[in-house]
Parts: structure tokens; sequence; C-alpha cells
């Protein structure tokens, strides 16, 4: 399972606007997103102006909504030295010929800080498998190594009895300070738990940073303005989401690693 990263929402008035595009180009723009649906907005706005339509990446935004899809939106790539780059290229090279059963085995959380625009905010537990999402935690206060294991043991273990039944399942989560620490270790050991980490610094090797971003897009459209309207409204929003997206995320993984190796380390386009 994995995890995402900060959202604000901020509301603003609509106004109509002339459209500035033709449904020719319209039918181009569709063509250039279906072939590849990972693009980002800035991919999708090279394409459509080498084709002869030349517009605002708003316009792109705007079109690509209209059509259903979604734009992926582009990630802070995370700077990493020469031994993180070799530890991820070491990591992708050893998981080189893993199969879609094998990475759907695992069950990947990840914490999300949400913001409305003043002040409030709320940090969220959540956790995702080929099979789907489990239930989320709004958490109070700092993460440490007490606290994440209450999290795990009242939402982590009651996510793979929801997704996995008696199956046995690999976890995964980043290296954060809560997570490595040795009480953490040995509570999975203690719960006979496998955990396989990943390298530090790889938002590109966690599927649930996507989830994440479609989050983020309903907030927008939802427009929380209070504390209990941003909660309702990330609760909706991740219980909108179903395993098929959840299995076509983890289904990316065996592309993830060959993009990790192709760029030697460095980070890619996930």
């Amino acid at each position: 399972l994995y995890q995402g990263t900060s959202v604000k929402s901020v509301g603003r008035k609509k106004c109509g606007r002339k459209r500035c595009t033709t449904r020719r180009g319209d039918r181009t723009l569709r063509k250039i997103v279906e072939k590849d649906r990972f693009q980002t907005l800035g991919d999708l706005r090279k394409q459509w102006t080498e084709s002869g339509v030349e517009t605002s990446r708003a316009t792109v935004y705007r079109r690509v909504q209209e059509m259903g899809y979604r734009c992926r939106i582009p990630q802070v790539k995370p700077l990493l030295n020469q031994k993180q780059r070799q530890k991820r290229l070491t990591w992708a090279t050893e998981k080189q010929h893993w199969t879609v059963a094998q990475w759907s085995k695992r069950e990947m959380p990840k914490c999300l800080k949400s913001s409305v625009k003043y002040p409030q905010s709320v940090m969220v537990w959540g956790a995702m498998s080929a099979a789907g999402v489990g239930p989320l935690c709004f958490i109070k206060g700092r993460v440490n190594a007490a606290s994440y294991q209450e999290i795990l043991e009242h939402f982590m273990l009651p996510s793979a009895e929801k997704l996995y039944g008696d199956e046995d399942f690999i976890f995964q989560h980043d290296l954060a300070p809560a997570h490595s620490a040795k009480t953490t270790g040995k509570w999975f050991t203690d719960h006979g738990i496998t955990v396989l980490n990943r390298p530090a610094n790889s938002p590109d090797l966690n599927p649930i940073e996507n989830l994440w971003d479609i989050v983020k897009r309903k907030l927008r459209d939802a427009r929380p303005n209070t504390l209990d309207e941003l909660k309702a409204a990330i609760e909706a929003s991740w219980a909108s989401i179903t395993p098929q997206q959840c299995h076509r995320l983890i289904a990316s993984m065996p592309r993830r690693i060959e993009a990790v190796i192709s760029a030697k380390g460095f980070p890619t386009k996930y």
C-alpha cells in the first residue's frame, strides 16, 4: 500500500468562456490521451501543440476532464544522491522478474496530510492492495512508533483481513522513523507479518500516490470549507476508489521497475 502528499482546497468562482478548440482538435487530443494514460498535463500540451493546436495548459486540462479522463499531476522529483540511486537500482533489479500476481500480494499504506485554505488540516492513513482499499484512519497529532503501531493494530490488520482474508501477504511501507523503529519491527515479528521495505525517496515505486492524486482532484471539485466538510470529502473520495483502479495501478509495477532500471536509479515518469 502506498502513501500520498498534501492537498489544498480553494474555492473559486466559475465564468463562461468561448470554446477555443475545434472538434477535430479535440479528437486529436483524445487519441493522444489514449496512447498513454500516464502522461502529465505538460506531455499532453506538448503533443497537442505539435499536432497544430496551440493552446494553454488550462484548456488542455478542461478538455481532458470533459472527455472523462484525468491528467496525471506531475510529481516533484525527489533529489537522489548516488547511494540512494544505487539502492533504487538494486531494489528494482531484484524485483525485475516479479509478476503482477506477486505484486498483488503486497499491502501498501501511506499517510496523507490534507488542508483547507485557512488553517485547518487533517492527517489521514490509508492502505491499498490490488484488491482495493482498506478503511481510513484520521490521525491526531504527530505519528511516532507507538501511535503507528496503534494504527497498524486497529486499521492495518482489519485492512488485511478485508483485502486478503486468510491469505498471506507482504506489507510494504517507507523508511519513516516510526516505520523503521525497533519496536515497530518487533510488532511485525510478533504478528507474523513479512515486511518489504522500498528504497527511500521513491514515490514512483508507490502506486498509492496515484490514488491520493484522485482524492486531491475530487477535493478540488468538492471544495470543502470546514474541517468536517474536509473529512467527509476525503472519506467520500476514498470510498469511490474501485478495486479495478487499484489493480491497474499494481499491474503497472513491472513497468515502473523497468523504468527505474532504464534510468539507472534516477527518478522516472511515474
